[in-house]
């Protein structure tokens, strides 16, 4: 099943069974990061990196540190959708795919300054 992006009027299509969403901490600076697998109509949250920790950012007690690193499984049922605000005062999210970043508004060429953006399985 492909993956759907879509802000406002503009979509577009993904072929990925699996990715990475990634940020970077609005007032830490501190980058972010999950994995995603596509599972049916739904996305799997499978594994979640800090790079770093700081204020509102602790990772959780079972979070394992490897290289500076925190990884961790989070607890949450598979979702239908991710919601994504934009804000103007920080860098966008990256969708990562196969090894390769790039800012997920790129992706959506045509959708000027997106305050949000949904990112989903393809029914």
């Amino acid at each position: 099943m492909p993956l759907c992006l879509s802000a406002g009027a503009v979509a577009t299509v993904l072929a990925v069974e699996s990715f990475t969403l990634a940020w970077t901490h609005s007032i830490e600076k501190v980058r972010w990061e999950e994995d995603y697998v596509l599972d049916g109509n739904r996305l799997r949250l499978v594994e979640a990196r800090i790079r770093g920790t700081g204020a509102g950012m602790e990772p959780p007690a079972d979070a394992v540190l490897k290289d500076g690193v925190w990884h961790y499984r989070p607890g949450l049922p598979p979702q239908t959708q991710l919601r994504l605000a934009r804000s103007p005062y920080t860098a966008g999210y990256q969708l990562c795919t196969k090894g390769h970043c790039q800012p997920l508004a790129e992706l959506l060429p045509g959708a000027e300054n997106p305050s949000t953006i949904v990112v989903e399985a393809c029914p």
